[in-house]
């Protein structure tokens, strides 16, 4: 399942300010309601509730090259998150990347993202499956 990128900074700055937070090594997760999850649900094609998610990386960890590269393994650790948990959704969630993060596999920052999201309530495993 496709996710929606959040590009307005009204609600990056939001969600840095007004949210709950968790973290691990490698990157900080805010999530926050998104009040206009109703309003996208009923513009979305096949009428369902979705997340909105934003990926944050600052210019303290490199070149574009390296930046790009962090983005990357961090929207494939959030597509794995997707298949392998429960996601609740008419969230935003804003990822942002850490130092540590520049010299990380897609699978410490996937552990991060999911013990974040799971402990933030967001995800839970999927009916059926064992650990």
């Amino acid at each position: 399942m496709k996710y929606y990128t959040l590009k307005e900074n009204h609600l990056f700055a939001k969600a840095y300010r007004s949210t709950k937070r968790a973290g691990g090594k490698y990157i900080s997760v805010y999530v926050m309601p998104d009040y206009h999850a109703a309003r996208l649900q009923r513009a979305h094609p096949l009428k369902l509730r979705i997340n909105r998610v934003g990926i944050s990386v600052t210019k303290k960890l490199g070149v574009a090259v390296k930046r790009n590269r962090v983005k990357r393994i961090i929207r494939e650790a959030y597509y794995k998150a997707l298949k392998t948990y429960d996601m609740k959704t008419g969230r935003i969630i804003v990822i942002a990347a850490r130092t540590a993060a520049v010299y990380a596999k897609t699978d410490d920052i996937y552990r991060d993202l999911a013990a974040a999201l799971i402990q933030l309530g967001v995800a839970s495993e999927k009916e059926g499956t064992e650990g």
